[in-house]
């Protein structure tokens, strides 16, 4: 067949479902079919790329997340309400909007009674009571918040020692401000002039 002066080759091409004969030809350089030649690659095909090439996978370490849960024995802080700034555990789950919790602390000012809180007015900690029967009652609850020593181990965290500060802060009166404000001076009067020591001595 002649278009415009060129000739066009009219034979068919090779199959491209026939993929183990196509390669094994491609890496003779030149892949040949009747009347038609094309030029593939230099360098065999087959020589980067063996059909017995395995490909080793990454090692992956996959660890599982520590996410805090909403579950039944976990303790959370009452953020707002009443029983602000208090500790309490989920004996119930109602919904997942709401949990029933219930703080029978060791101490009288800390205590929460049973009632059903959203879970928007509360942080979920990292302290459980494990083995907490679902829907246990105030009894069982307290054994094991006891047991657990759930107020020696709250009083002991970071989160509930950072929060008694910031209390203990808000509750200062005016002379107590000032008298935080002038050893607040003093400490810093103090870092300045070590620093200014040991600049003088770096540069002796």
């Amino acid at each position: 067949m002649v278009v415009a002066g060129a000739e066009v080759s009219t034979s068919p091409r090779p199959a491209v479902g026939r993929l183990s004969e196509n390669i094994a030809s491609v890496g003779t350089s030149e892949f040949r079919d009747n009347s038609w030649t094309i030029e593939l690659f230099r360098q065999p095909l087959l020589d980067l790329y063996p059909l017995s090439t395995n490909f080793a996978m990454a090692d992956i370490d996959v660890k599982v997340a520590s996410w805090k849960l909403v579950e039944v024995g976990r303790l959370v802080l009452i953020r707002s309400g009443p029983y602000e700034g208090k500790l309490a555990a989920i004996v119930e789950i109602v919904d997942h909007r709401r949990v029933l919790v219930d703080g029978p602390s060791t101490e009288e000012k800390k205590i929460v009674p049973r009632h059903v809180l959203p879970l928007a007015h509360a942080t979920l900690t990292h302290f459980t009571i494990p083995q907490l029967p679902r829907a246990a009652g105030t009894g069982p609850v307290k054994k094991l918040w006891a047991k657990n020593e759930i107020d020696g181990k709250w009083a002991k965290s970071s989160f509930a020692q950072r929060t008694d500060r910031a209390e203990r802060r808000k509750n200062l009166s005016d002379f107590e401000r000032f008298k935080v404000l002038r050893l607040r001076k003093q400490a810093r009067y103090e870092v300045q002039k070590s620093h200014a020591k040991v600049r003088a001595s770096a540069k002796a």
